[in-house]
């Protein structure tokens, strides 16, 4: 770095350096753990009944992959921030919002995920964020998110 380039901003006591990834890390290892041991039983289970037909058998190895699939794309969530906005990543949708358009994130009791207002009005689901098995982290990433909404947004 020469002396006319600025040196990198530091983030503020508290706040990760940008970008952050948040995500369920326990509940991802679950599901895919789970789902490769079920690739697994399944098609030895398959693979090893000598009754069955080639396609019976096919049939068993692809239900397992079947199973594994599902459960990868209930491990896909996360939400990420850097220095222009958050990036949430659900199941099947992945959205780009700016910081101005955060207004609030939102952790109650009893919510499955993290939810945030809108700009517009509206509330985006950020399942990136659960206290499912990890209660305590997902807390602290919601205080994280929060703060960095309040840091970047237009608050």
């Amino acid at each position: 770095m020469s002396a006319s380039e600025p040196a990198p901003a530091q983030p503020p006591a508290g706040l990760p350096a940008l970008p952050v990834t948040f995500r369920p890390t326990r509940t991802r290892a679950v599901l895919l753990t789970t789902g490769v041991a079920l690739v697994v039983v399944l098609s030895a289970i398959g693979l090893l009944l000598e009754r069955l037909s080639p396609g019976e058998k096919l049939s068993f190895v692809f239900t397992g992959l079947l199973f594994f699939g599902v459960l990868a794309l209930l491990s896909r969530p996360k939400v990420v921030a850097d220095a222009d906005g958050v990036t949430v990543v659900n199941l099947t949708t992945k959205r780009r919002l700016a910081w101005a358009e955060v207004l609030r994130v939102n952790l109650r009791p009893g919510d499955p995920w993290v939810y945030l207002d809108l700009s517009d009005g509206t509330s985006l689901a950020a399942m990136g964020i659960q206290p499912g098995i990890a209660k305590a982290r997902a807390i602290d990433d919601a205080r994280t998110l929060r703060a960095l909404a309040e840091q970047h947004g237009t608050h």
